[in-house]
């Protein structure tokens, strides 16, 4: 592997970043972080925060950038087009362009020389900001794969126009061709890009990672259950977007054979484009067993997912070869058993059973998982026995020092090629 000796300047272009809960945004940040300790300086071009709520904060309304001291270099925040409106597809589309619109002129007139862009792909057009700032800084970028397009919105039923699709996927393979290294983030990303035609030496596997330090097994009673009155129940928790790529449909008609057992509480936690949907679908049903609790802040997260006994990750059929939640690494960190639905051979399904840290059913299948959790409901020590397994994987293959490191690596790599090659 070539090492470069001295320090690099990298600029990470990213849609969101702490404050904002974005996990992509959360995860880069600890990169960023990472790779400081390397001796390396990140700056960030990014949004200001208005992930949660689709709503830029307050204290940074009214204003066009604002400039910010990292942990690990600068931060330029830039404006947004944010109006609340997450559900419509062409809201997003507008929001994607105003970022990469305004951080490309950043990144043009920046006085910083840099030796290498890191570009996540958490809006569309991110690789060709990267590309056409790379260009004009004669700066190599790496463009990192979190998420498969236009898979990942035609699977979710999110885009359905031929012709939309077909330049989504053209814009995409344009950004694969125009990056000088992309890094994917589990195995059927890799596969999906070689069937794209994007030469193997190209692409680099990186698995996302996860806090282990931060997000650890804590006490099931803790101050999160206290205050919303879990203690004396066996809780079923689902924790993150509630988006079309999820089937919070079947986890709710789940609850609903469950419903004879009233010590089985669901608990859905989070916002997303589908909740009105399913508060109102779990009211039709008539579920009492089924709470759903708002968006929670970063600091309560080890303690939600402690004071769950079993967690869900359920996936729609088709959806789960084109991504890898960082939601399953935060179950498996915590401790704690996980459910997933999943679609056999998908990367999902072999990472619970390789990890043994919990139990995979078929997606769209409520009997399924409804037995799944009975399973795991009346056997204690197997749900210890899950839970510590997905420690002990987090802790040896996805803790953020192990997954860095293959960053700065990979990042010295383009850099040294670059130099050399110029």
């Amino acid at each position: 592997m070539l090492e470069r000796l001295s320090p690099m300047r990298i600029l990470l272009l990213i849609i969101q970043y702490p404050p904002d809960s974005n996990p992509t945004g959360m995860l880069m940040a600890q990169v960023a972080v990472g790779l400081r300790d390397y001796g390396h300086t990140v700056d960030v071009i990014t949004t200001f925060p208005h992930y949660a709520q689709f709503r830029i904060w307050p204290a940074y309304r009214g204003k066009l950038a604002a400039r910010e001291r990292g942990a690990a270099g600068d931060v330029l925040r830039l404006w947004v087009y944010a109006s609340g409106a997450k559900q419509r597809m062409v809201h997003r589309l507008i929001s994607y362009l105003s970022f990469n619109a305004l951080a490309t002129l950043a990144g043009m007139l920046a006085r910083q020389r840099y030796d290498v862009i890191l570009a996540p792909n958490g809006s569309f057009f991110t690789g060709i900001a990267a590309a056409v700032i790379g260009r004009l800084r004669g700066t190599p970028f790496v463009y990192n794969v979190q998420d498969l397009y236009p898979e990942v919105p035609v699977q979710a039923g999110q885009l359905t126009s031929h012709r939309a699709i077909d330049g989504l996927a053209r814009l995409e393979r344009l950004m694969y061709r125009l990056a000088t290294r992309i890094s994917v983030i589990a195995p059927a990303f890799y596969a999906n890009l070689l069937a794209k035609g994007v030469p193997p030496a190209k692409i680099a596997l990186i698995p996302n990672f996860v806090d282990t330090a931060f997000i650890r097994p804590l006490p099931r009673q803790n101050s999160f259950s206290q205050a919303n009155h879990l203690d004396t129940y066996f809780v079923v928790n689902y924790a993150g977007n509630l988006g079309y790529v999820y089937d919070l449909d079947t986890v709710l008609h789940a609850a609903a054979r469950l419903s004879k057992h009233p010590d089985i509480l669901f608990q859905i936690v989070g916002e997303g484009v589908s909740k009105p949907d399913l508060e109102q679908r779990a009211s039709e049903l008539g579920l009492t067993n089924v709470r759903f609790l708002a968006f929670q802040p970063l600091e309560q997260l080890p303690l939600m997912r402690a004071a769950a006994d079993v967690q869900l990750s359920p996936h729609r059929t088709g959806t789960t070869g084109y991504s890898l939640p960082s939601k399953i690494y935060e179950v498996m960190s915590s401790g704690r058993p996980i459910i997933v639905s999943a679609d056999a051979g998908s990367d999902v399904a072999t990472l619970v059973h390789q990890s043994a840290c919990g139990l995979c059913v078929p997606p769209g299948d409520p009997a399924a998982l409804a037995e799944a959790i009975l399973t795991l409901y009346v056997d204690p020590d197997l749900r210890q026995t899950m839970g510590k397994a997905g420690r002990c994987y987090a802790e040896q293959h996805l803790s953020p020092q192990v997954i860095v490191d293959q960053y700065h690596h990979l990042l010295t790599e383009v850099v040294t090629t670059s130099s050399d090659e110029a």
